[in-house]
């Protein structure tokens, strides 16, 4: 029985795969819990500078720091792509480097160039296959981002646009709303706007202390604008990371399933063609006893 032999060997094989995809899926679930844990663990810190940032803004409104900086005529554009290291995780990627495509044409159209700073290996592959100018790029974050090394290439951006060499700033990563919804989201991060330092009447009552600045206020005023910055860099590195293992665990829970279908189809047809060759043996053999 040839045909069932190569059966039972298609059988065994899905079955090996549906034991990694199910593993995949249960360490993914695993990891999952750790990166929101530390996707919530990022926003109060972010929350908190912003509103220190805000109050005294406001007492010093004849200072305007240079991430405020509107109107310039460089004609450029920078991106923040952040993207997964690795794969298996559905249209996680394809989605948020569709959706950057997509605002680079619209830009190419209006006759603005963009300069990209790649954060995982994919949006980084992606970027050099489509021939963007990738001015900094980071790589293997792992499991628990840094925030020192993410420091590092951000800043190469955050620069630009301080010596006017970028016009706007644009962070693009995947939001984690749940489990089973992530989207693709494209932000202005510089100049910031007046509507990311509002603050709400509990706020202005909680922040709204008389400082002593040292060495003065708008050196003080500037180092808290980027460590905002960077905090708001880093909380979006969180969620792309949350939600790259949300993706994972249901696409590898929907690779289980299909394995377990497959199995249960071959198995059918390796029975029915176990069956076919047993009744034609009996076949065979009744017409030979009837033929003696």
């Amino acid at each position: 029985m040839a045909v069932g032999k190569e059966i039972r060997g298609k059988i065994k094989s899905v079955e090996g795969t549906k034991k990694i995809t199910k593993a995949m899926e249960m360490v993914s679930a695993s990891k999952m819990r750790k990166a929101q844990e530390r996707m919530r663990q990022a926003r109060p810190y972010a929350d908190k500078v912003r509103n220190i940032a805000a109050n005294l803004a406001q007492a010093n409104p004849e200072y305007k720091s240079p991430y405020m900086r509107t109107g310039g005529t460089a004609k450029v554009a920078g991106l923040i792509v952040v993207t997964t290291d690795k794969g298996l995780c559905g249209g996680l990627n394809t989605n948020i480097l569709r959706a950057v495509t997509n605002r680079m044409r619209e830009w190419q159209g209006e006759g603005v160039s963009a300069r990209t700073v790649a954060i995982g290996n994919k949006g980084m592959a992606f970027m050099n296959r489509i021939g963007a100018k990738v001015i900094s790029h980071i790589v293997q974050l792992g499991d628990a981002p840094p925030v020192d090394r993410l420091v590092g290439p951000v800043k190469v951006m955050l620069d630009a646009f301080v010596a006017g060499e970028v016009d706007s700033v644009h962070l693009c990563y995947t939001r984690f709303i749940n489990t089973m919804k992530q989207e693709p989201v494209i932000e202005q991060l510089l100049p910031l706007g007046a509507e990311r330092l509002q603050q709400s009447s509990d706020e202005k009552a909680a922040y709204g202390w008389d400082y002593i600045y040292e060495p003065d206020a708008v050196s003080v005023i500037d180092e808290l604008l980027t460590r905002y910055v960077e905090a708001l860099v880093y909380q979006s590195v969180a969620e792309n990371m949350a939600s790259e293992q949300s993706a994972r665990m249901v696409a590898m829970k929907a690779a289980t399933d299909n394995a377990g279908n497959l199995i249960n189809e071959l198995k059918l047809i390796y029975n029915k063609t176990r069956q076919a060759a047993i009744t034609k043996e009996l076949s065979e053999i009744v017409g030979g006893a009837a033929a003696v």
